[in-house]
């Protein structure tokens, strides 16, 4: 029995922590990179609103939209 609770809790654990880490990490690529327009507010706005989301809406569909530094 304890075997299913130590496993709940490493998994729960795992949750907070990427929860913590994402947002973290989605508000540095989002400051760091230029976007056009207002895409930037916007993205900063989701990622601080909808952390967890918000977040990996950003690394799926919102780096393929900032512009490239030459």
């Amino acid at each position: 029995m304890m075997e299913g609770f130590s496993i709940g809790l490493f998994v729960w654990q795992t949750v907070m922590v990427l929860a913590i880490i994402l947002p973290i990490l989605a508000l540095i690529s989002i400051l760091k990179s230029e976007f056009k327009g207002n895409d930037k507010l916007i993205w900063v706005l989701v990622t601080l609103f909808l952390p967890f989301f918000g977040s990996i809406l950003y690394f799926t569909l919102g780096r393929s939209n900032r512009l490239i530094k030459k």
